[in-house]
């Protein structure tokens, strides 16, 4: 009961007291937004431009991405820059990191954004991964993990001595653990539900998302996941027909910059580095998810089959 009472909660939060407005000048500071084109995504691109940062969209789709950019420049006076990122594909990850790491230094904010969610269980990330946990969980981790060098160098030169890791979660966390054979295709993982995978991705977000804050606390890198709220974008394209997602908007989902304010104040704001390796709820509260994403046994498990998945596959 704790747990659906949380998510109930959290479908009609009270009045956010934060507002972008209030977001201090970004000029100078470098971020990465993975998939930055569409949804919470652009709308965070949107605020981080028209606050003076210098922005990367990681995103698979450039077509898509170009047309957002256009659309961002018109709208901020501001051009957001590309990196060609596929998350489901390491070495695309691989690729992508190495990219931003010829053309920047440092990298004050990643704000892992993208995601997908209860696509057919026939779909699979280009190494065998579950596509939800490859893409959600695995492919966001690499790309941290190869970006760290220039989140650390921000955070020495920053005038607060911190670089952010910024993740966005669900409130899917709160409904499902981890099964760690179903991570991979195989018997397991054909037995569960394309929802139950997605449920397992978000929370997989939330384990990891502490253990970054518990490893590079130290180096200055706070690390925080989020629930951004049950927002109306394209991320439900697998799960709802039209009429179902115009009754959705009516009662329980948010138009697009709702989604967005809690992430931006996570990322940005100077109060949210007193919550290294939390997790925020709407709109830009601390909260909890359920008690396994606090064991640090399995965050461990999940960090180690991380870094071998990768050795393996790469």
């Amino acid at each position: 009961m704790g747990h659906n009472w949380s998510v109930v909660k959290q479908l009609y939060p009270p009045k956010s007291k934060f507002s972008v407005d209030q977001i201090p000048d970004l000029t100078g500071k470098v971020v990465i937004v993975t998939g930055g084109y569409v949804g919470i995504g652009y709308e965070t691109v949107r605020v981080l431009l028209a606050r003076g940062a210098k922005v990367y969209i990681a995103s698979r789709n450039l077509e898509k991405a170009e047309k957002a950019i256009t659309s961002l420049k018109s709208e901020t006076g501001n051009e957001p820059l590309f990196i060609q990122l596929d998350l489901a594909d390491l070495h695309s990850v691989k690729n992508a990191a190495e990219e931003y790491l010829r053309k920047e230094n440092t990298l004050d904010i990643l704000f892992n954004n993208a995601g997908v969610m209860m696509c057919p269980k026939s779909m699979l990330a280009a190494q065998g991964v579950d596509l939800q946990f490859g893409t959600n969980v695995l492919g966001h981790w690499y790309f941290t993990e190869l970006l760290m060098p220039a989140l650390i160098a921000a955070a020495e030169t920053s005038s607060d001595h911190h670089a952010r890791v910024i993740t966005t979660s669900s409130s899917g966390a709160y409904s499902d653990t981890l099964h760690f054979d179903t991570f991979k295709d195989g018997p397991a993982r054909k037995k569960v539900s394309p929802r139950q995978l997605y449920f397992q991705s978000k929370h997989g977000n939330v384990v990891i998302a502490r253990q970054v804050a518990k490893r590079y606390a130290e180096k200055g890198i706070i690390s925080i996941s989020l629930n951004p709220g049950n927002i109306s974008t394209d991320l439900q394209r697998h799960t709802m027909g039209d009429v179902s997602k115009k009754i959705g908007e009516l009662l329980i989902l948010y138009p697009t910059p709702y989604g967005a304010l809690t992430q931006l104040y996570a990322g940005t704001m100077p109060e949210a580095v007193k919550h290294n390796g939390e997790f925020f709820i709407p709109w830009a509260r601390p909260g909890k998810c359920r008690p396994e994403a606090y064991d640090d046994g399995i965050g461990e498990k999940l960090w180690t089959w991380c870094e071998d998945t990768v050795k393996e596959l790469t």
